[in-house]
């Protein structure tokens, strides 16, 4: 029989027979609702659409994860207009305390944690619990552990990932709740695993349990730390040394968290079918890791796809569609107007680049070539509206100085925007005003990106290089405007050219001269990207190939 939660923190329906297997999703973040600021970006989008889409199929899956006093940041502006970050002590009333306390060893000293419980009635979610150490019995050292996402101190990002990890799995003891599968979004929870093995005294019963999804390529997703320094803070929960060198084939004094989770899981995943074969090439020198399969990450339909706009979708109705396009215009555009004093006109091609801000995804891309950016701002016969919006993690220099340099740029075009507080309520109204989604990553660095999968739910067409998700869904010309893949010598002058020949031939001249062969686009991406990339296939999808 499945594990049972106790009565008042249980599930609010009956299980689906097909999803009955007990798991527990560990995540460090969930991006739930604009209110509750426990999410950075697009780890947690994701994380939310899949607590979310589990109880839409009514399956036996909680959520555990971090209770952030701070959230990640608040995004302002300084007084010069340069981005400035914001921390502010965040408080939330429809969060219950469960009552639940106990304490977990960091750097060999008792530090209390608390959990919360969020209702699955409140936003629509499985049963969530969310951990914070700023609790009475701690002292204000261990009350910050749980203060800010990401830390920049290694030190605090280790602890933190303790508390996740070690203190969600005593979170299930004290829940006297047994789940059949732990699932590790991201290495974050890895010292769960320690915990188990201390429980269990075995390997073999672990990996039996362990299940983990591996979200990126890039070297700074998956940390490494020197495994002195984990031991002395307690990351192992108590398992010495040497059997953790041993259970890891950890020979040396960098732990791997991505590795040492591929090795005490009995299966992973990468996020994209692209992602999945990169994985395997990455990781497949490595001995004794579990099989790396993939799932293509998703987003959910009833949380982010505009109900006029769907309607019209299932009706085949363009003009329906082209015409709540204009209507979800005007509440973005007033954003543009507060933020930027600036008069978007609807009628006008209205271009969005908003994600994480990371050198990788190149946010300023076409700006490089002032020449061509400046021939494509001021063409009055094809005339275009440019918004850009996203986070920058908030020590990462060079990406907020990239935002700053985009936003004195805007100032030369009354048709360029750059805007500020890139949350879940902004992403909405970003992927509900846009007519195209720019999305410029260098190919195989974007393990898979969903942001463009929420902006074609709201007839929003993407424009994009041919990586992540999009090499399972693009068909050029047809559903999306993909420009090839470019050779590494030059690859950046390259894509530059592509994208500005696309829009310039291509994408603008058919939204203003042949505006129903545009529909007719928009339409067949709307429908293709229902058709497989709603997270209602994804949370399935994990009950098949990770859970069973």
């Amino acid at each position: 029989m499945s594990a049972q939660l106790p009565a008042r923190f249980a599930h609010n329906y009956p299980f689906d027979p097909t999803f009955e297997k007990s798991v527990a999703y560990f995540s460090m973040e969930f991006a739930i609702d604009q209110s509750l600021k426990t999410y950075s970006g697009g780890l947690g989008f994701l994380a939310g659409s899949h607590m979310r889409s589990a109880a839409e199929k009514k399956q036996n899956l909680i959520g555990i994860g971090m209770l952030w006093k701070m959230g990640y940041y608040d995004q302002v502006r300084a007084a010069d207009n340069s981005m400035a970050c914001q921390f502010r002590e965040k408080m939330y009333s429809f969060l219950q305390d469960t009552t639940i306390r106990f304490q977990i060893e960091i750097e060999g000293r008792a530090v209390w944690v608390a959990a919360y419980f969020l209702p699955p009635q409140v936003f629509g979610t499985v049963p969530m619990f969310f951990l914070t150490t700023d609790t009475d019995g701690n002292d204000i050292e261990a009350r910050k552990l749980s203060y800010h996402l990401y830390d920049a101190s290694a030190t605090t990002k280790v602890a933190q990932c303790m508390i996740l990890g070690i203190g969600g799995a005593k979170l299930l003891d004290a829940l006297d709740y047994q789940p059949e599968v732990y699932h590790l979004n991201e290495a974050h929870a890895v010292s769960s695993a320690f915990y188990l093995y201390k429980k269990l005294k075995s390997v073999d019963e672990v990996k039996a349990r362990l299940v983990f999804t591996t979200h990126t390529p890039e070297e700074a997703g998956n940390e490494k730390h020197d495994i002195n320094l984990l031991d002395k803070m307690g990351f192992f929960a108590g398992v010495p040394l040497t059997e953790v060198r041993k259970i890891t084939g950890t020979p040396d004094s960098t732990f791997n968290h991505s590795l040492a989770a591929l090795r005490l899981s009995r299966k992973a995943n990468g996020v994209s079918a692209l992602h999945g074969e990169v994985s395997r090439k990455m990781w497949g020198g490595y001995s004794d890791i579990c099989n790396i399969t993939h799932v293509t990450n998703a987003q959910n339909k009833n949380y982010w796809a505009d109900a006029d706009l769907e309607k019209a979708r299932l009706k085949g109705d363009l003009k329906a569609i082209g015409k709540r396009k204009k209507e979800l215009k005007k509440p973005l555009f007033d954003v543009v107007a507060d933020q930027a004093g600036k008069l978007f006109d609807p009628n006008v091609f209205t271009m969005v680049w908003a994600r994480r801000f990371a050198g990788y995804k190149r946010p300023d891309l076409l700006t490089h070539n002032q020449a061509r950016f400046e021939r494509l701002m001021k063409n009055t016969t094809y005339p275009i509206q440019f918004i850009w919006a996203g986070k920058p993690y908030p020590k990462d220099d060079g990406a907020i100085n990239t935002f700053n340099r985009l936003f004195y740029l805007s100032h030369l075009y009354p048709n360029m925007a750059v805007l500020t507080g890139h949350e879940l309520g902004l992403s909405k109204l970003l992927k509900n005003g846009s007519d195209g989604w720019l999305n410029t990553p260098v190919v195989t660095r974007e393990a898979s990106g969903t942001s463009g999968m929420t902006a074609a739910m709201n007839a929003s067409v993407n424009v994009s290089t041919f990586d992540g998700w999009i090499c399972e869904f693009a068909r050029n010309n047809e559903n999306s405007f993909i420009v090839p893949v470019a050779p590494d010598a030059n690859r950046d002058g390259v894509d530059i050219d592509n994208f500005f020949t696309q829009l310039e031939q291509v994408i603008l001249p058919m939204y203003y001269d042949r505006p129903a062969d545009w529909q007719k686009l928009v339409l067949q991406s709307m429908n293709d990207v229902d058709a497989f990339f709603t997270s209602d296939r994804m949370a399935t999808e994990y009950y098949q190939k990770l859970y069973s």
